[in-house]
């Protein structure tokens, strides 16, 4: 089933959709505000704390690798299940731990639950509609996903002041149980391998893997759209030191600062759901991945002469949270457009990378001590270039193939 030409601004299923895929980026953005009380009432230091975020990241990266081959072998559905009855109750872990480890613990298996509706999510647009209709729904859901970072530090901010950094992870809880009842009542099974009577079996489907690993249109477009994916999670883990600890931003108002960068990714992914129909998606992305790179060059140079303040901080971090709103719609629907026969598996796989390399680089930015913006600013400069020069130099004809397959649809 397809999409009309002209839907809703936002239909029910792809509002369910979007929650889903929003409910891990709301794990990491709900409790940024609370890193320093979580350090002092486990008495670890901060750098401690990023941690767990960084091992958040690579639960989603590894959780989402089981998640596509079981929806393409059992349905899209009963996966969910699975993933969010895990989130549920590792979300109550957390908010039970009583150490660093534990915690550690528990936010390695909520990431392990919450990866699912990544998968999924995008399995189902995939599912429901083709070529270019696939990068306008990539945007609108682009749409809540950039919600979430604006409302979810102002949130966590508010709900630390009044039920403490345990009361939001026990929000957390309450969020999965209720996309968990809205998955059974509202949302039908879109599977293509169910309707057709056709099941591969497990060990096929696992071996899909190694046949995308092989497939360099997919994987162009998979490595261009998660390089800077992983940049952005640079700055999602380094931005509360920054703007709290260096300049000095009460953490009850870190989510205005928070909050503008992620209404730039709304400004951007609804001006792709504009433009895509009329350029295509291979156009913009090739177009829109030099911003990120420049601005992030110009900060650096700036961090490094030592003349780099806050408001230069943010424009550069606008900029580039702008141009995610423009480029992972594109680069996602340019992996997925010819992956229909296996979409689940194809969206493991995307998911796996681009949070592999947000736990790289949140790794990178917890080891990296340093008394600036420095290794925020220069991981997302490398993500970004080395996304850049992919693109320019990786076989040159594969983006005028796939235009040209969006054009014919």
């Amino acid at each position: 089933m397809t999409l009309p030409e002209k839907v809703p601004l936002l239909p029910g299923w792809l509002f369910l959709l979007a929650m889903l895929t929003a409910l891990s980026p709301l794990s990491v953005d709900l409790y940024l505000p609370a890193f320093p009380v979580i350090a002092s009432q486990l008495q670890v230091s901060s750098s401690e704390v990023q941690i767990t975020l960084a091992v958040f990241l690579l639960g989603m990266a590894f959780g989402q690798l089981l998640y596509g081959p079981l929806s393409d072998l059992y349905g899209r559905k009963p996966p969910l299940y699975a993933g969010l009855t895990l989130f549920f109750i590792a979300s109550i872990g957390c908010a039970f731990a009583a150490d660093l480890t534990t915690l550690t613990a528990a936010r390695f298996c909520q990431a392990l639950g919450g990866g699912a509706g990544v998968v999924i999510s995008r399995a189902v647009i995939r599912d429901r509609t083709s070529n270019v209709q696939a990068a306008r729904a990539f945007s609108m859901l682009m749409l809540m996903l950039g919600l979430g970072p604006i409302l979810a530090p102002l949130a966590g901010g508010a709900l630390l002041q009044v039920v403490g950094w345990r009361g939001i992870f026990m929000t957390l809880a309450a969020c999965g149980l209720a996309l968990l009842l809205g998955v059974h009542f509202c949302m039908r099974e879109t599977s293509p391998s169910l309707g057709n009577g056709s099941k591969p079996k497990l060990r096929s489907a696992f071996n899909q893997y190694l046949s995308l690993a092989c497939d360099w249109k997919f994987m162009r477009f998979v490595l261009v759209g998660a390089l800077p994916f992983g940049g952005m999670f640079a700055y999602v883990s380094g931005s509360p030191k920054i703007i709290i600890d260096l300049y000095g931003i009460q953490p009850n108002h870190f989510g205005w600062f928070f909050g503008l960068n992620a209404f730039g990714m709304i400004v951007g992914s609804q001006l792709n759901a504009k433009l895509v129909a009329r350029y295509g998606p291979a156009t913009l992305l090739k177009y829109v991945l030099l911003a990120p790179a420049i601005a992030t060059l110009m900060a650096t140079l700036s961090t490094w002469a030592g003349t780099i303040n806050l408001s230069q901080l943010m424009l550069c971090f606008f900029i580039y949270m702008t141009s995610m709103g423009l480029l992972t719609p594109n680069a996602v629907a340019l992996a997925m457009a010819s992956q229909g026969h296996r979409a689940g598996s194809a969206s493991s796989v995307i998911g796996f990378i681009q949070f592999l390399f947000g736990t790289l680089a949140v790794g990178i930015i917890s080891l990296w001590m340093s008394p600036s913006a420095l290794p925020v600013i220069t991981v997302m400069l490398g993500l970004s270039a080395a996304s850049l020069l992919l693109h320019r130099i990786s076989q040159p004809n594969a983006s005028g193939q796939i235009t040209e397959q969006f054009g014919k649809s």
